[in-house]
C-alpha cells in the first residue's frame, strides 16, 4: 500500500505585510522499501493569501497550492508510476565484463 505525504518546507513572504507569496512543497510516496518524491513551488500574487503569517497552517498553505492549480491527483498518480518503475525495472546498468562475484559460479573463482 502506498502512503503519500505532502509537506511545505518553506514559504516566501513579504516582510512588510507578512503575506505568503510562494510555497515550496514536496509530495513523497512510500511503498515498502521504495520511495518516490516530487518537489515544486507554487506562487500567487500579493493579496491572495490574506491570512496573517502567524495564523497560517501547513494545511491552509496546501489548500492554497491545490486551489492554485497544482493537481494533487495527477502528482500522486505520477509518483505511483515512478514507484511501479522502481519495483519492476525494465532496464538496468552494468558492464558484462565486470561480473559481481555473487554471479560468478563458485568453481570459476577457485584457481
Amino acid at each position: 500500500m502506498t502512503t503519500y505525504t505532502w509537506n511545505v518546507s518553506q514559504t516566501d513572504y513579504e516582510t512588510a505585510t507578512g503575506f505568503i507569496i510562494t510555497a515550496h512543497f514536496q509530495c513523497t510516496a512510500v511503498d515498502g522499501d521504495f520511495t518516490a518524491l516530487t518537489y515544486s513551488t507554487s506562487s500567487w500574487p500579493n493579496g491572495v493569501s490574506v491570512t496573517p503569517y502567524a495564523n497560517v497552517t501547513m494545511a491552509k498553505v496546501l489548500e492554497w497550492i491545490w486551489d492554485n492549480g497544482v493537481d494533487k491527483d495527477a502528482i500522486e498518480t505520477s509518483l505511483a508510476k515512478q514507484l511501479d518503475a522502481l519495483k519492476n525495472p525494465v532496464t538496468s546498468t552494468g558492464t558484462p565484463w565486470v561480473v559481481a562475484p555473487a554471479l560468478i559460479p563458485a568453481q570459476s573463482r577457485i584457481r
